[in-house]
């Protein structure tokens, strides 16, 4: 069993920047592949960024990349979603969410530990 517990998130301004975390309690951190979702307001979860366990191999959405960095520190059982550059439309609530296995994948059903979420608005 993982627990997740997201924090850093909050209102920023176009173009500014946020770091979010996801502390996770658990044994085998290192082997689970964690992955970060988003959901606004009438849509659909959609994939964000995932850190594969074992080699830490990242996989981004085309709609981040280039803009959002996904790590991971196995010592502190924690991961990380560093966004810069931050657009309107990344408004949503940010999930961290987990799978036992090494293999990253986007969608979310894969996903069997999630956290309470945070969220992020992007704002003038």
């Amino acid at each position: 069993q993982v627990q997740l517990v997201e924090s850093g998130g909050g209102l920023v301004q176009p173009g500014g920047s946020l770091r979010l975390s996801c502390a996770a309690s658990g044994r085998s951190f290192s082997g689970y592949t964690l992955g970060w979702f988003r959901q606004a307001p009438g849509k659909e979860r959609e994939f964000v960024s995932a850190i594969s366990g074992g080699t830490g191999n990242t996989d981004y959405a085309d709609s981040v990349k280039g803009r959002f960095t996904m790590s991971r520190d196995n010592a502190k059982t924690t991961v990380y979603l560093q966004m810069n550059s931050l657009k309107p439309e990344d408004t949503a609530i940010y999930y961290c969410a987990g799978r036992a296995n090494t293999v990253t994948l986007r969608s979310p059903r894969y996903y069997s530990y999630w956290g309470q979420g945070t969220q992020v608005t992007v704002s003038s």
